[in-house]
């Protein structure tokens, strides 16, 4: 036994890693680099997306045109320019401007309120189990009804007014956006709402100035998809319904002109009804997103 524990271990025998040796690699010198690079003309002006969308309407216009002339029916496709024709003429003589401010005038009532009693449901919803509990039920019962399928029951409760178009365009545009704020409200981060509950707010101011806030992307989504909604559904039911009042809109302007069998004018119509969405969509609301959710860093 003495003998094993008077055995002497062996010297480490490892060496040392290696030094790598310190040296110095110059760099290019920056001056010969182009730091402001100009892009060429067509380089700068493809960057602006209304000329990208520009070419884009007008490559469609000219597929129109070649192909309404190898048609050869103006009856069944009339080219683009004779449909630029009449919807020029009835601009200039009003008929047109006219049909368009009626639809409109409908167009915001019923988006408008719409929109307040989406805002009041969701609000509901996000405050307590009951109002959460009729938004979903609500949702799931009504939101898959087409609302062109409430218009004979609209007429019959409100009689052949704009009451009857106001009542199935609340209804086209309520349940989505009331989707749409309720899941932006519930995507808020935990900790705005702590810092929100920090401060003592309750109730609406709550809403207002942390929730509302945080979920505008959503809210912003939902109002695009509530006035898509509003604006079909509203030319649909004056196709069907007609003149609300002894005043027609662009629907009413449509119908007449397909039982005249003016198809020309029957597209004016339709060209008039994509222009007001076009400009609705890249005016009024990228305007909004850009004052809102862009400039705040929320979303690219």
């Amino acid at each position: 036994m003495s003998d094993i524990l008077s055995v002497k271990r062996p010297a480490d025998t490892r060496l040392a890693p290696p030094v790598r040796p310190e040296y110095e690699r110059p760099l290019e010198p920056i001056a010969e680099a182009t730091i402001n690079k100009v892009l060429p003309l067509h380089q700068r002006l493809w960057q602006h997306a209304w000329l990208r969308k520009g070419v884009i309407l007008i490559c469609l216009a000219l597929i129109w045109e070649i192909g309404a002339r190898i048609q050869g029916n103006a009856l069944l496709l009339p080219p683009f320019s004779a449909a630029m024709k009449a919807l020029g003429e009835d601009v200039l003589n009003g008929v047109i401007p006219g049909r368009a401010m009626n639809s409109l005038e409908v167009l915001i009532k019923g988006y408008a309120a719409g929109v307040v009693l989406a805002f009041v449901f969701t609000s509901l919803a996000v405050s307590t189990q009951i109002g959460r509990d009729l938004l979903s039920t609500l949702t799931s019962m009504l939101n898959p009804l087409p609302p062109i399928a409430l218009l004979p029951l609209a007429l019959l409760w409100f009689g052949l007014g704009q009451g009857s178009l106001v009542f199935v365009l609340v209804h086209s545009v309520l349940w989505p956006l009331a989707l749409n704020m309720y899941t932006g409200f519930t995507g808020v981060p935990e900790p705005l709402r702590m810092a929100g509950r920090n401060y003592g707010l309750r109730g609406l101011r709550y809403v207002f100035l942390i929730l509302v806030p945080a979920a505008l992307p959503s809210i912003i989504a939902g109002l695009k998809i509530g006035w898509a909604f509003a604006w079909r559904t509203l030319i649909a039911a004056e196709l069907v319904f007609g003149a609300s009042s002894g005043k027609g809109g662009l629907g009413w302007y449509i119908f007449q002109n397909r039982n005249e069998l003016y198809t020309d004018r029957v597209f004016a119509g339709l060209i008039m009804v994509i222009l007001f969405g076009l400009l609705v969509e890249n005016v009024l609301f990228r305007q909004l997103e850009k004052r809102t959710v862009t400039k705040w860093g929320v979303t690219r």
